[in-house]
């Protein structure tokens, strides 16, 4: 059985994409095999992972180069299974994003059946994944419709801040609403804090208030702000091989315990390659 994530959050700088990438990779790094997709048009996954595409231009740096992007995808010019490429990190691949996709709107909008492009694509690929990530941009749009119909559950990055949980409204009411409509398998699994200081009032009071409100699925592990966590993706490099032995490491490592853990109970956890 695949487990597929989204990873979403519809307010941008919530450490979004540096947690798909990083929870991918780790999730690689225990043996299983994971799929990313970037679905961000700003392509800081497919960037920090060292893939370039036509449609980024050089980026400058050691990169592997791909023929093709999600945007080939949507538009009906390739095949998901052509557009994996493999990253530098055993076991994760990637389907590289697009900067076109700022125009997929107006490309497919009327396009019947638009929600279900990727849910559709993903059951005709002929390689087998353990994890499928999805990296939502911060917007409620197609792409992020896409991906919710095409996931099973969603992870929700927390940043601790003022107005955090009431940000979040928007993005339960998509959830409902792709539940309601064409996924009904759609549930939030996990939540937790990003650039989180526990040394603030302010921080701690944000996290209470998350852990009252999604109960269980609230993770206890929080990310705590690094300059390594922002480092990495301009080498390339997840956190866990760019800073292995620091506190962004460590926080994700966590992370994927719980999720792992999570899974377990569940009796929902592929086995890993390597055991």
């Amino acid at each position: 059985m695949t487990i597929s994530l989204a990873v979403a959050n519809q307010k941008g700088g919530v450490g979004k994409t540096t947690s798909a990438v990083n929870i991918a990779a780790l999730l690689a790094e225990r043996g299983h095999s994971v799929l990313l997709f970037d679905l961000d048009p700003q392509c800081n996954a497919t960037s920090g992972l060292g893939i370039s595409t036509s449609s980024q231009g050089d980026s400058g740096g050691e990169t592997t180069e791909s023929a093709g992007d999600i945007f080939d995808l949507f538009v009906g010019n390739l095949s998901l299974d052509s557009l994996i490429v493999p990253t530098n990190v055993e076991n994760l691949w990637l389907v590289p994003s697009s900067k076109d996709l700022v125009s997929l709107e107006a490309e497919i909008g009327k396009l019947a059946g638009r929600e279900l492009i990727l849910k559709t694509q993903s059951k005709l690929l002929k390689r087998d994944f353990e994890f499928v990530i999805f990296d939502c941009p911060p917007s409620s749009g197609l792409l992020t419709l896409n991906a919710l119909g095409a996931a099973n559950r969603v992870l929700i990055p927390l940043q601790a801040e003022y107005y955090a949980l009431e940000g979040l409204s928007g993005l339960i009411a998509t959830i409902d609403f792709v539940k309601n409509t064409y996924n009904p398998e759609i549930e939030i699994f996990g939540v937790f804090m990003t650039m989180f200081d526990g040394r603030t009032n302010l921080a701690n009071q944000v996290r209470r208030e998350a852990e009252n409100f999604f109960g269980a699925a609230m993770l206890k592990t929080a990310v705590p702000r690094s300059v390594k966590l922002s480092e990495a993706p301009s080498h390339g490099l997840p956190i866990s091989a760019y800073d292995p032995t620091g506190v962004g490491s460590a926080a994700y490592r966590g992370i994927v315990e719980e999720i792992l853990n999570k899974l377990s109970g569940q009796s929902a956890l592929p086995m890993a390659a390597n055991g």
